[in-house]
């Protein structure tokens, strides 16, 4: 891990907060016991600035002018690195004689290199951050942290707002690790989480409207080159920014896309930690898949439910529809059973909103985020498989494919004959084969990776209507298991629901075997003359 006393570096965890502690947080001994100086408070007014194509925010960048007290300060900021928890990145810094940008300044070579081929002469505002910071300076030993406690709002040019309240931890000098040391403290007073998201990308996301929607997850950047632990930290941490991205759109509850996409995450994050568990520490993933592991299933109900009501009940419900008297009491009673199957719903999404919410969640995103920064994998013996962390990435990756190929042929074998749960675990292995397929298609030749993906995942769906179809049975089944007494014509409506999907699992069995013999007589990507040169 790098000091951070780099040239035109910064060393930065931000934590998000609930703004009812920030009063709390800002007096804990850990901040106030070690605080050199007196604190200091300042409202800061920041213009963020971009091309009318977003060609900065394109490659990560973000450009500001901000007013601090009676100075004005034009700030350019990099991507962050891409190995490790990315609490690093470039920052370059000019006093500007007032709020407009001032492109002369920028001389930097790295800076312009980061620019290079941007038309920077028809920069335009997008929006505006308005923060009260609160500052301290802690020192520890050869540490030294900038502590800053934000509050205050993003806005658009629409005049749409977004709240802003969290705790940038900023190392000035010393050894980063001391930067989770400090956050594990405030944890302990407070709940906190790792807040993965600059306010330059909540800026942006709030201008175009996107703000608070489900995000899907973004393409992993993996090269040849690139180390067996480089491809681990980028792929882990791009699961993990696809999880921070959807807390708002799950805690909110109020589009199932939300909960679905976080969903995927962890389910991305699971497939990642088997594809590298052979050269990891078995403690650290006995407890990484353990957390991961509670955290799907605290998912799992909202998303079961949410299935349940938008893919099966809404279809037969339209089905209904248009009866009339043919249909006799059976649309009334599906409406009562969606009542009953939203109360349980309701349920499910404040268990979600109870784990994001939770000392324990906030604790996991801070420790996976420091076993990224600190490669917490390297403290184990060494052996054959540790040694391949070092490798290239390139030389593994047809061998990590093939694992799971294998897995899924072994799981399809007499695909005709299997039962409904043999298909289950056969979409299970599926679907980590599509994961790691996507973790490393940087690495082959686009066109036929994107063909197997779209194979897998036109497979995946029929298997998962499978899943989806014994799901409902056991949700239906246990809608009243804590004791309430069903309504009348509910368990009529449950049973129109059951026989109404088993009709179209029957239907669906051609497209099934149809799907196994495409799949079974494709040719894999990772084959040598996929491979990119």
């Amino acid at each position: 891990m790098a000091d951070a006393d780099s040239s035109n570096r910064e060393t930065e965890l931000k934590l998000a907060v609930r703004p009812q502690d920030l009063e709390t947080l800002r007096t804990a001994p850990a901040v106030s016991g070690r605080g050199k100086g007196r604190a200091t408070s300042r409202t800061l007014e920041a213009t963020y600035y971009d091309t009318p194509d977003r060609d900065l925010s394109a490659r990560l960048l973000s450009f500001r002018v901000r007013r601090e007290d009676d100075r004005f300060v034009q700030t350019l900021k990099s991507a962050p690195d891409s190995d490790g928890a990315g609490l690093s990145r470039g920052e370059w810094e000019w006093v500007v004689p007032g709020p407009a940008p001032d492109l002369t300044l920028i001389t930097d070579e790295t800076a312009l290199a980061h620019l290079d081929g941007i038309d920077l002469t028809v920069l335009a505002p997008v929006f505006e951050t308005h923060i009260h910071r609160s500052l301290r300076i802690i020192t520890h030993g050869d540490t030294s942290i900038e502590v800053a406690f934000d509050e205050g709002e993003v806005r658009a040019p629409t005049g749409q707002t977004h709240p802003v309240a969290e705790i940038e931890l900023e190392l000035k000098h010393g050894d980063p690790r001391a930067l989770f040391t400090l956050a594990r403290e405030l944890a302990a007073v407070a709940p906190v989480r790792v807040e993965r998201r600059t306010k330059a990308a909540r800026g942006y996301a709030l201008a175009d409207g996107t703000l608070g929607g489900a995000v899907k997850a973004a393409r992993v950047e993996i090269d040849p080159a690139c180390t067996v632990e480089g491809a681990l930290c980028r792929v882990v941490r791009n699961c993990l920014e696809q999880l921070g991205a959807n807390e708002a759109c799950a805690l909110a509850g109020n589009d199932p896309e939300g909960v679905h996409q976080a969903r995927v995450a962890l389910r991305r994050l699971r497939s990642a930690l088997v594809v590298f568990k052979p050269f990891l520490p078995p403690d650290q993933i006995t407890w990484l898949e353990g957390e991961v592991k509670w955290l799907a299933a605290t998912f799992g109900p909202a998303r079961d439910w949410d299935v349940f009501l938008t893919e099966l009940l809404a279809p037969v419900k339209e089905g209904f529809a248009g009866s009339g008297e043919h249909g006799g009491e059976i649309p009334q009673d599906l409406e009562t059973l969606e009542a009953a199957v939203e109360k349980g719903r309701a349920q499910a999404y404040g268990e979600v909103r109870t784990a994001l919410s939770s000392a324990r969640y906030g604790l996991f995103t801070l420790q996976v985020a420091e076993w990224l920064d600190s490669r917490g994998w390297r403290a184990q013996p060494v052996s054959e498989e540790s040694i391949r962390l070092l490798e290239p990435i390139g030389h593994l990756a047809d061998s990590l494919l093939a694992k799971r190929y294998r897995k899924v042929r072994k799981r399809g074998e007499g695909f005709e004959d299997l039962s409904i749960a043999d298909r289950h675990q056969l979409r299970i292995a599926m679907k980590k084969l599509r994961y790691t397929a996507d973790f490393f298609r940087g690495l082959y030749d686009d066109k036929p990776v994107r063909r197997y993906i779209e194979l897998l995942g036109h497979f995946q769906d029929l298997l998962g209507h499978l899943n989806d179809v014994a799901t409902a049975t056991r949700l239906l089944h246990a809608l009243h298991a804590d004791g309430t007494a069903p309504s009348v014509g509910e368990a009529r409506a449950a049973g129109v629901v059951i026989g109404w999907l088993a009709r179209g699992t029957v239907a669906l069995e051609p497209q099934l075997c149809d799907a196994w013999e495409r799949f079974d007589a494709a040719k894999p990507f990772w084959s040598k003359a996929a491979r990119l040169a």
